[in-house]
């Protein structure tokens, strides 16, 4: 591990693209363990592939780190502008005999592959170009001749002990002479990795467990350059339900797609956290600060983690309950507007009332959108009834009417208490020699439009007695029209 007081972990996007659940995964593992240990977190935005790398998509990682509240300690690096320091390692790599040029062509190398293939074997770079003596390799230099600076493999074996998936070896013999300096002075991926994180300092590598293939080679480039290796630790991959990797096939893979369907970045958090991570003693509902106390790398795990779009739902859920009125409204808020059911200054002007409804609703949404969607009979002046509450709870139009005119007439006298409005109408049941369930469901369709809602009580407490009423009539009135 490097020598370093603090420690100093890394999340390293290519800004190619969204921010992947898988990415968000990764930061959230290396802030997490920043923050437990006291250490730094840092973001590097590796954007050496200039065809592919957008502004637009180094927007969308900071939108979607800053939504999920990972935020860094220090400025982000941008690895492009660090390219004469990738360009002087590989220099120096050269200047100590742990790399070496090479001249041959692509065209060549391609031969050489397909004799290979011809004979059944795996290519491997030859070396032939380590073996060019040194007159002959100043004058190709001299005469501008292009080539590129590969690395020479040593014999031995790589290995390391991985936080996740405990001791990993590979044989050196397996890993070729591999390119550090392409023949225009740009570096390949694992030399501007390794440059950038002994720069930055960096004491813990975690990544996904795809990275492992390059970390041998990341390894033999620390010790090239005379530097302490950090430590190192792959995630497990991330699957959908099917068992493949997690892909738009499975839904949506993009933080903020999950921004914009009604889920909070809390439980967003939590969700990713149990992909690869268990806090044990079957610990699942938990706020970051609960995260930060309960994070262990012992508790990594090695088989891939299965993505479940329903899980994160219940999980939101979970989260949505726990919210507080006043820490919901200000995301619920922009959506009731949008909807059209709402103005700020509406709902800012009855902040009491508006609090208790978020409270009543919150408790049966999954998503902030479910609020939205259950808010609509207590905003909306009219409301719609829906056909299949209909067909259910009004089957006879006529006895229903008469129901309902009953209920209102009992109501209109009654103290808007829930306690004194339940047993009034309990006792209109029992005078009409029917189940309470005949009176409050009818009810609850005419109030609501639907067959689902809060306790009827509360739900006509939150109308308050005009509108209640006004509801009631205009059901049979609706009624009677189709009697």
């Amino acid at each position: 591990m490097a020598d370093s007081a603090t420690p100093r972990v890394r999340f390293a996007p290519s800004p190619t693209g969204y921010l992947h659940v898988g990415g968000a995964r990764t930061a959230l593992f290396n802030w997490l363990y920043a923050r437990k240990l006291g250490g730094k977190f840092l973001l590097r935005i590796e954007d050496t592939d200039k065809a592919r790398s957008t502004d637009e998509s180094t927007r969308a990682i900071f939108e979607g780190l800053t939504w999920l509240g990972l935020g860094w300690d220090e400025d982000p690096v941008y690895q492009g502008a660090n390219l004469e320091r990738h360009r002087r390692d590989a220099d120096r790599m050269l200047a100590n005999g742990t790399a070496y040029r090479c001249f041959c062509t692509q065209a060549e190398l391609e031969e050489r592959r397909k004799e290979a293939e011809a004979r059944k074997e795996s290519f491997k770079y030859d070396r032939r170009c380590y073996d060019l003596p040194r007159a002959e390799v100043e004058r190709r230099v001299a005469a501008g001749e292009p080539h590129v600076l590969r690395f020479l493999v040593p014999e031995g074996t790589t290995e390391w002990n991985d936080l996740v998936h405990d001791r990993i070896a590979f044989p050196n013999k397996d890993i070729e002479d591999f390119v550090i300096l392409r023949s225009d002075r740009t570096p390949i991926y694992n030399m501007a990795v390794v440059s950038d994180d002994i720069a930055m300092r960096i004491t813990l590598v975690m990544r996904g467990d795809d990275h492992i293939s390059n970390t041998p080679k990341q390894i033999l480039l620390y010790r090239a350059l005379g530097a302490e290796l950090p430590e190192f630790g792959h995630l497990p991959m991330i699957h959908g339900l099917d068992g493949k990797k997690l892909s738009k096939r499975h839904g949506a893979t993009a933080v903020g797609d999950y921004q914009h369907q009604g889920i909070l970045p809390g439980a967003m958090l939590n969700f990713l956290a149990l992909l690869g991570w268990s806090p044990g003693n079957d610990i699942e509902v938990m706020t970051l600060d609960e995260m930060i106390g309960l994070f262990s790398t012992d508790g990594l795990q090695k088989k891939a983690a299965i993505f479940d779009p329903k899980k994160l739902e219940w999980m939101n859920g979970q989260h949505l309950s726990r919210t507080p009125a006043r820490e919901l409204a200000p995301r619920v808020t922009p959506l009731l507007v949008a909807a059209g059911l709402a103005t700020e200054a509406e709902l800012a002007a009855r902040r009491e009332w508006y609090d208790a409804l978020l409270e009543l609703l919150k408790v049966r949404a999954r998503t902030t959108d479910d609020i939205v969607r259950q808010a609509a009979p207590y905003l909306r002046d009219a409301i719609e009834y829906d056909a299949d509450a209909v067909a259910k709870q009004w089957k006879d139009p006529v006895e229903t009417r008469s129901i309902l005119g009953a209920t209102r007439e009992r109501l209109a006298t009654t103290e808007w208490e829930p306690a004194a409005m339940e047993e009034a109408l309990r006792k209109l049941a029992e005078e009409r020699g029917i189940g309470g369930g005949k009176i409050f469901q009818p009810l609850r369709v005419a109030l609501t439009g639907l067959t689902v809602s809060p306790g009827i009580f509360d739900v006509l407490v939150m109308l308050g007695r005009d509108r209640s009423l006004g509801r009631i009539e205009a059901a049979e009135a609706w009624l009677a029209s189709r009697a």
